[in-house]
């Protein structure tokens, strides 16, 4: 049985935010972690925070060992995107795409 969390409308680009999720994937959930307590990255943040609570779930809605849980799969969509105004040279403006993200982390039990 698998354990879907999901955070949604996340301010950090998606592109940034998969630089993170990508080295999660695959691994136990205590290894995952770890490598994210040591990342230098801002998005860790959230998806550290995304994979506590998927955590939380399987623990508390299905019952599962979270000794036992791994990262099955791990995804970053884009959201929304933001269009902000900068004024520039000689009263034109630039556009400003402040991006924002939907992260994805399913868990699943280890076999046997």
């Amino acid at each position: 049985m698998e354990v879907r969390a999901v955070a949604r409308h996340v301010r950090v680009s998606p592109r940034k935010a998969r630089q993170v999720v990508d080295m999660i994937r695959g691994k136990d959930v205590n290894e995952a972690l770890a490598t994210l307590k040591y990342l230098p990255k801002r998005s860790t943040s959230h998806v550290e925070k995304l994979l506590r609570s998927a955590m939380a779930n399987a623990q508390h809605n299905f019952d599962m060992d979270v000794d036992d849980l791994y990262v099955a799969t791990t995804y970053v969509d884009q959201g929304v995107t933001w269009k902000r105004i900068r004024p520039r040279a000689q009263g034109r403006a630039a556009r400003i795409r402040k991006r924002t993200s939907h992260i994805t982390i399913i868990l699943d039990e280890k076999e046997g």
